[in-house]
């Protein structure tokens, strides 16, 4: 399936731009607390939470039958074109198979005025044809300094993973250990997260979550 992702976003989410916060840019959003705060950071059950957490949101939000796009945005200096060498080293560890990742897309973003490139690699694909746990601990562990860690041999570049599912039209982005946001074209598709997660709902947003439901 090939799928354009601006057309996509313009259809389904008003042309909505991916980029950290997305919760507080859609209205239909929700924002889940992924690691507790009360748990010192160097505890190893902070972390285990954290996946726990985060797998149990995306099993949620993603069933096996489901069209999906996993895009990533990859943050860098201008100058920096590690990924004309190797663009294929974003994903290789993540996905199964050599012929899923033949589809994979490139396209790239310049801002003249910062200096910078974005590269945008995006792939189709079903929820099978990832390794999707390894790649939300890479995520969970990007401040961390992990071995794990996304692009960890460049650690000068910056980068955010989205899943889009496009059979429901839900996003979902885990932005780091702390949390997760939600967001669904239609609310109605959110409705059974806010029931069956409610707790994890992060407390600071919780009044206005709540509200959408209302």
């Amino acid at each position: 399936m090939i799928v354009n992702p601006e057309q996509y976003l313009i259809k389904h989410f008003n042309g909505l731009a991916l980029e950290p916060a997305l919760f507080y840019i859609w209205q239909n959003s929700m924002r889940f607390e992924i690691s507790d705060p009360q748990i010192p950071f160097d505890d190893p059950t902070v972390m285990r939470q954290t996946f726990s957490r985060a797998g149990a949101l995306f099993d949620a939000v993603f069933r096996t039958e489901d069209e999906l796009l996993l895009m990533t945005d990859i943050l860098t200096k201008t100058q920096n074109n590690f990924l004309h060498k190797k663009p294929l080293n974003v994903y290789r560890k993540y996905v199964k198979h050599r012929t899923v990742l033949n589809r994979l897309q490139l396209q790239e973003f310049d801002d003249l005025e910062e200096e910078s490139k974005t590269y945008r690699y995006w792939l189709p694909c079903q929820k099978g044809d990832i390794r999707y746990p390894q790649l939300l601990q890479a995520i969970c562990y990007e401040d961390f300094g992990h071995s794990s860690r996304i692009l960890k041999s460049n650690p000068q570049v910056g980068s955010n993973v989205y899943f889009i599912n496009l059979s429901r039209n839900m996003i979902f982005h885990l932005y780091d250990d702390r949390g997760c946001d939600i967001l669904a074209a239609d609310k109605e598709k959110l409705r059974f997260l806010h029931e069956d997660f409610n707790s994890w709902i992060l407390d600071y947003d919780r009044e206005e979550i709540d509200l959408l439901f209302k």
